[in-house]
């Protein structure tokens, strides 16, 4: 598997592959027109899809004095706008199945949508929550991400890790509320990972406040520690004519087990979040604004 990710330098998109530390030169190749599109043409393989990147064009060595006027993107997100859509499932683990009190759970577990692709932020950057928001917690994440094809099929192109901010206060005051609590900013990592989803993730969350650390916790996550088969919750969920429009980029959060929150802990304005995804080698660290 080649992980890669996206950025843009001087105006242009490119795609990197490789980890260079900072201080170092980063190799840079002109991202496809598509990224999504060439993932598919690539058969699945990433590295075919390298291999494709890589040969289309010469790279560009970007200085290490100039790293820093490279952004990176979320993943494969389109530059058109509404042509993406970011959304997910919520209790998904069996951790928050079992504290419900239900042995087997509903049938399918509840779906939320996030916001269009605009909504994704990446590392470093501010995640927006609502004025007036109740109590807000950090959701680590696996992210799948999907494309549909001309006749609205979905495809899955691989995936990349997040963080599903959330106003949890408010889905705890009133059930009801599932798809207002949902509608805080979301991060995930520039970093995208084509292959099978994993099944077991384990990380650290850590909430630094004023310069120094305030909170510190881990959490697990991956395929293992779903209470439903992913290829049930994905199935059920495309299966909706309305979010099989062809062409759509589709972020797809799994859930995640427990927060913050859950450790009686309050996140405030101007607190930055970090989610350590030490397997994968991806941090998701961004600072949090009430807007």
């Amino acid at each position: 598997m080649t992980p890669f990710f996206e950025c843009s330098y001087e105006g242009e998109r490119f795609v990197c592959f490789d980890d260079t530390p900072p201080g170092e030169p980063l190799l840079l190749f002109p991202a496809p027109a598509d990224t999504a599109l060439a993932l598919l043409d690539a058969g699945g393989s990433p590295d075919a899809f390298a291999e494709a990147v890589r040969g289309a064009g010469p790279g560009r060595l970007i200085p290490a004095a100039a790293r820093g006027s490279v952004r990176p993107r979320p993943p494969v997100l389109p530059d058109a706008p509404g042509t993406a859509v970011a959304g997910g499932f919520m209790q998904t683990h069996n951790v928050k199945v079992a504290a419900e009190g239900e042995a087997a759970g509903p049938e399918h577990p509840n779906w939320f949508f996030k916001g269009p692709g605009s909504a994704l932020r990446v590392c470093g950057e501010p995640l927006g929550v609502p004025a007036g928001s109740v109590a807000i917690c950090e959701e680590a994440e696996v992210v799948l991400v999907y494309r549909t094809d001309e006749k609205g099929e979905p495809a899955y192109l691989g995936h990349t890790f997040g963080n599903d901010l959330t106003d949890i206060g408010r889905f705890r005051q009133n059930r009801a509320h599932l798809s207002y609590a949902k509608l805080c900013e979301a991060s995930v990592s520039p970093w995208f990972f084509p292959g099978e989803p994993p099944r077991r993730v384990t990380g650290r969350v850590t909430v630094e406040r004023a310069g120094r650390t305030a909170w510190e916790g881990e959490f697990r996550t991956g395929l293992d520690a779903l209470h439903y088969p992913v290829e049930s919750m994905t199935g059920n969920l495309f299966s909706h004519p309305g979010l099989r429009v062809p062409g759509t980029v589709h972020y797809v959060f799994l859930g995640a087990d427990r927060s913050s929150f859950h450790a009686g802990f309050t996140i405030v304005d101007g607190d930055v979040l970090s989610l350590e995804f030490p397997d994968h080698g991806v941090t998701v660290t961004n600072p949090v604004h009430w807007l």
